[in-house]
């Protein structure tokens, strides 16, 4: 496997040519159970295997959990500000330098359960979206462009299927 393979194991997101509420809604059944998919895959494992990497010099399995967290909690509140401000510039943050703040020293069940409370809150809100809703936008500064809530669901179901394939490929490949 190359680099790009190991980074990008079920490939890079590419935004459909078109939404529709079927993808829509096979997106939000990909978030819902994205918790319930990680814990099965985390459940069972040691302490060491929970420390293997998905590629040489990635994150560990702990890491990759812990970063969902932090990265769906972001998601969750760029949705807000977009369903209650108009178009809201949001605010980045730099993910390789939460993957080593202390927090991600804890267990990786901490995140997993934060991820299953905010993972049910965040799916009844997405399931409640009308169409205006699905159009709101928020600006990505980092991108400098403007993202729908529609497309960032997209984006965060491929981010689930990203992160799930990285927890694979660890317990597969075993990079330490």
């Amino acid at each position: 496997m190359n680099l790009d393979e190991l980074k990008y194991p079920v490939g890079k997101f590419i935004k459909p040519e078109s939404i529709t509420k079927e993808i829509i809604d096979s997106a939000i059944s990909e978030i819902e159970n994205f918790p319930s998919l990680v814990k099965t895959e985390i459940q069972n494992l040691s302490e060491q295997d929970l420390h293997l990497r998905y590629r040489p010099e990635g994150w560990t399995i702990t890491q990759v959990v812990h970063h969902c967290a932090d990265s769906h909690i972001n998601s969750y509140m760029r949705f807000k500000l977009a369903l209650t401000e108009n178009v809201p510039t949001i605010k980045p943050y730099e993910e390789s330098l939460w993957a080593e703040l202390p927090d991600n020293q804890l267990s990786s069940l901490i995140s997993l359960q934060l991820l299953e409370a905010l993972h049910a809150r965040w799916v009844y809100l997405l399931k409640t979206l009308s169409e205006e809703d699905l159009n709101k936008e928020f600006i990505h500064p980092e991108q400098s462009k403007r993202i729908s809530l529609k497309e960032n669901i997209l984006i965060y179901s491929w981010h689930c299927q990203h992160h799930l394939a990285h927890i694979r490929q660890a317990k597969k490949l075993r990079f330490e």
